[in-house]
């Protein structure tokens, strides 16, 4: 019985962890994935559902730290000249893309 309880009370801490890690982005910012989704895609009740869906994967995914680095490389990567040419050559900051791009991708074929 005691082996029975250890073995619920990992599973539950598991869970917990589990959980934390995919709710540790801010809802202000999982609210601005989906209005920004929504005014791309379509502001009707199935786009509320299916932009809500996506952020959940992509936060599934991709812990928020990395989400806002990959994010901010993205908008970097929009920058002409010499800080721009420095974010687009960084191995780096294509590796966080790539990150953003498969959670990304992995969201559009599961949520839309």
């Amino acid at each position: 019985m005691k082996r029975a309880g250890a073995i619920l009370l990992i599973l539950a801490t598991y869970a917990s962890v589990a959980a934390a890690d995919t709710n540790d982005y801010p809802t202000e910012a999982r609210a601005d994935y989906v209005f920004v989704c929504m005014k791309t895609n379509g502001e009707t009740p199935d786009m509320l559902r299916r932009c809500s869906c996506s952020i959940d994967v992509i936060a599934s995914l991709l812990p928020y730290d990395r989400y806002v680095a990959a994010q901010t490389v993205a908008s970097m990567n929009q920058v002409h000249g010499q800080i721009g040419t420095m974010f687009r050559a960084s191995e780096q900051s294509k590796s966080m893309l790539a990150d953003l791009h498969r959670a990304e991708a992995e969201a559009e074929i599961r949520c839309f």
